[in-house]
């Protein structure tokens, strides 16, 4: 048996060279890493397309917040302006956490965070997105 010395400090012996540059290759063999091999992405589910009216952009941020904020979440917390609401999407979104704490005294959690979708869905609609009344809004140029 040939043992190698390595020693504690300056360059490693050309056979510890060896040995770890084979481990290297190995192990890449193994994994399916090769130099000549060309990269092959891995296929990745398309993403939902994001809303893309005022309405549907209200109704996604509001609805959101005002889940987090009936479930208690940590970050459920924040202010209007942490949660990027303007002041009438945040009237909207007291309204519906108010309908849905209600909902969930009678009917339970899965039926008061329904009704807060619909609630905000409608109201959203109604407003147009309900962002005129952020004193920092202004409308896209």
């Amino acid at each position: 048996m040939v043992t190698t010395y390595l020693p504690l400090m300056g360059t490693p012996s050309p056979a510890a060279l060896r040995c770890a540059t084979a481990a290297l290759l190995a192990a890449l063999a193994l994994s399916g890493c090769s130099a000549s091999a060309p990269f092959a992405p891995q296929n990745s589910p398309t993403p939902a397309p994001s809303p893309s009216s005022p309405a549907q952009i209200c109704t996604s941020l509001v609805s959101y917040w005002a889940k987090e904020t009936l479930e208690g979440t940590l970050w459920s917390g924040l202010d209007w302006e942490q949660k990027g609401l303007s002041n009438e999407q945040y009237a909207i979104h007291e309204d519906a956490v108010a309908a849905g704490r209600a909902e969930e005294r009678t009917a339970g959690r899965d039926k008061a965070l329904e009704l807060i979708d619909r609630f905000v869905a409608r109201r959203c609609a109604e407003q147009d997105g309900a962002t005129g009344s952020s004193e920092n809004w202004r409308p896209p140029t």
